[in-house]
C-alpha cells in the first residue's frame, strides 16, 4: 500500500484577515492546492483529464476548523480518497501545523464528458483508478 500523499502550504500575508489568522475560506483553497498536487502525483491531472475531454466539477465540500493558523505557518496536507464509485470521488484532507490538527475536511467531485454527462471513470482511466485504489 502506498503512503498517503502529503502537500506543504505556507500561509501568505494576505491570506490572513483583522484578527492576523488564516481566513477560513483560504482552507478550501488550500484543499484544491493539494488535490491538484495529488493528481499530478499519481499522473491523473486536471490538464490532462480536460485535454481528454473529461471535467471534474466539485459537488461538495465540508470542512471543520481544530485550530487557527497565522501567516508564516506551515501547514501539512495529508490527501486521501474517503471513498469511491463508478461516477464519484471523494477526496479527504487533514492538515496540521505546529504538530496539532488544524482542519479536517473532504470535497466531492464527479466525472463529466463535454456534454456534462456522466463520465465512468473506471471505463475511461483505469490506470487512475488502480493509483486510486493503491492509495
Amino acid at each position: 500500500m502506498k503512503e498517503m500523499f502529503v502537500y506543504t502550504h505556507k500561509v501568505h500575508y494576505y491570506e490572513t484577515d483583522r484578527m492576523g489568522v488564516t481566513h477560513h475560506s483560504n482552507y478550501i483553497r488550500i484543499m484544491e492546492e493539494a488535490r491538484v498536487a495529488y493528481l499530478d502525483a499519481i499522473g491523473a491531472s486536471y490538464a490532462r483529464m480536460e485535454a481528454d475531454g473529461v471535467i471534474s466539477p466539485v459537488l461538495g465540500v465540508e470542512g471543520a476548523f481544530r485550530h487557527t493558523t497565522t501567516f508564516d505557518d506551515v501547514i501539512e496536507v495529508s490527501v486521501f480518497i474517503k471513498s469511491m464509485t463508478t461516477f464519484k470521488l471523494k477526496i479527504g484532507y487533514t492538515m496540521h501545523c505546529r504538530g496539532e490538527e488544524v482542519f479536517e475536511g473532504w470535497s466531492l467531485h464527479c466525472f463529466l464528458d463535454k456534454e456534462n454527462k456522466p463520465v465512468p471513470i473506471a471505463d475511461r482511466y483505469p490506470q487512475f483508478v488502480e493509483e486510486l485504489h493503491a492509495c
